[in-house]
């Protein structure tokens, strides 16, 4: 954003204290500002940088550290180190126009919001603080009724526990722990997928997801059955595959800004031998798919190339239905060292955020995505978690040593939670409801041909559309 040109503010200990007073300038004080700027715009500068520090910490700054830390923003733009204390330039205080509006927006922010490095704010205590932005009224506060409230059941899913670990500015929101099976054709958040990847040996089937011991299992066996040509998931036939697996995944592109966490155990690639090196993909995603007229992806795949190889990956892309480089960062192929993802349990998550994603595992953060080139997903999309093998090729993806595998093999996940960002007042719907959604949101987002979910939309494709295919419950 282009900064505005403005005047050097000269405050006097009267212009200071009368700004941070509850009754604003006085007529006195405005004898002593400069005719640049009014008294009320300079007021609000400080109350605005006042504002900031204050709801930062929650606790009462002395109005001297305020001052310093306006000086001191002053001297490293200007390239001074003798800036008098009371020479303030408004440059030092950002997001301020020369009309004392604040070019920060709660449009851009979103409501409920709050970030240290902001001038202003948009979330309920900025009206205290007096450090709200501009447009705060129009797109917060007067739609206060609309704003979601939190269910008094919460969280949905199959909790188990009283208690749960809590994480500030989120709400625990949907948990499955896997201590009593998931009717995989009518649970009301869960489902089956019945696709399979262009790139993997892998067709989905709701057999390879069980639940057994407090935990889910999702297994990689040889192909000996036989499965519909059509894939309702893919929107679009897929071959026959040489082995089967399961990929549990939400109904709706419901979910967007949280914590997203699982605890999981990677599988053996030769029974109980949890060092051989293999080749498989065990995952927790959330994918908006639609036929790639919206692709976006945050992923944590654990593989079997080490015995630590743990990667992290985001995809951003509209309307192709192939994969570039240029839509993908990723941290592949990456090991942490000292510890060993198939011989024990893991904790894997990822905090999808507006304008960036921080990833996780147990507890640490590992890495952090902000926009850039390629900026951070902004849609709502499925929560999956799966497991799947590559295809036989020169370099493929999730482990050289395909020829180690052996089968069948199977990941075991312990619990799921997902924690919804307060600050998001669209996703999830409070009540679950798909009738919230949008209708882009259900395009073409069926997930199997006994989920009940219509495929509504044309499949788009290298510039063309085609009808969705078919497959029969059975």
């Amino acid at each position: 954003m282009e900064k505005l040109a403005m005047p050097i503010l000269f405050f006097t200990p009267l212009l200071w204290t009368a700004c941070l007073s509850e009754d604003g300038p006085t007529s006195a004080l405005q004898e002593t500002v400069a005719p640049a700027a009014t008294a009320e715009e300079q007021c609000l500068s400080l109350r605005q940088l006042r504002g900031q520090l204050l709801q930062a910490d929650d606790r009462e700054f002395h109005e001297d550290q305020i001052m310093d830390h306006a000086t001191e923003v002053s001297r490293r733009q200007n390239g001074t180190s003798g800036v008098h204390k009371g020479m303030v330039s408004h440059e030092a205080i950002e997001d301020v126009s020369i009309t004392g509006t604040v070019i920060g927006s709660c449009k851009t922010y979103l409501c409920g919001t709050f970030a240290k490095d902001r001038s202003c704010q948009c979330n309920d205590r900025c009206t205290r603080y007096k450090n709200c932005c501009a447009d705060y009224v129009e797109q917060c506060a007067s739609h206060e009724s609309n704003r979601m409230v939190a269910p008094a059941h919460l969280p949905y899913g199959h909790p188990s526990l009283k208690n749960y670990p809590r994480h500030n500015g989120f709400t625990l929101w949907l948990v499955e722990d896997f201590d009593q099976p998931i009717d995989l054709d009518n649970d009301p958040i869960w489902t089956w997928s019945d696709g399979g990847l262009k790139e993997g040996q892998v067709r989905f089937t709701k057999e390879q997801i069980s639940f057994n011991g407090g935990k889910m299992q999702i297994r990689v066996q040889k192909n000996t059955g036989s499965q519909q040509p059509c894939s309702h998931a893919q929107t679009e036939i897929v071959p026959r595959k040489p082995l089967v697996s399961g990929e549990l995944r939400t109904r709706y592109n419901m979910f967007r800004y949280g914590r997203y966490e699982v605890r999981m155990r990677a599988p053996h690639v030769q029974f109980l031998k949890p060092q051989v090196d293999g080749n498989f993909v065990a995952s927790m995603f959330v994918f908006r798919a639609a036929s790639f007229r919206h692709w976006r992806e945050v992923d944590v795949e654990v593989t079997g190339r080490r015995a630590g190889a743990i990667s992290t990956n985001v995809l951003n892309a509209d309307h192709t239905s192939r994969w570039h480089r240029w839509i993908e960062q990723t941290d592949y192929p990456k090991t942490y060292p000292g510890i060993n993802v198939r011989a024990e349990f893991h904790t894997y998550a990822f905090e999808w955020l507006p304008g960036v994603i921080r990833w996780y595992i147990d507890g640490r953060k590992v890495r952090e995505k902000r926009n850039d080139n390629l900026k951070v997903p902004e849609m709502s999309a499925k929560v999956m978690l799966n497991l799947w093998i590559y295809r036989p090729t020169k370099y493929p993806f999730g482990g050289f040593e395909l020829k180690n595998d052996r089968f069948p093999m199977q990941s075991e996940y312990d619990w799921f939670r997902f924690y919804r960002w307060n600050g998001d007042m669209h996703y999830p719907p409070s009540d679950m409801d798909p009738k919230g959604l949008s209708k882009d949101d259900l395009y073409l987002t069926s997930n199997n041909p006994c989920d009940g979910i219509p495929q509504v939309g044309l499949v788009e494709k290298n510039g063309r559309q085609y009808p969705a295919c078919y497959a029969k419950c059975r």
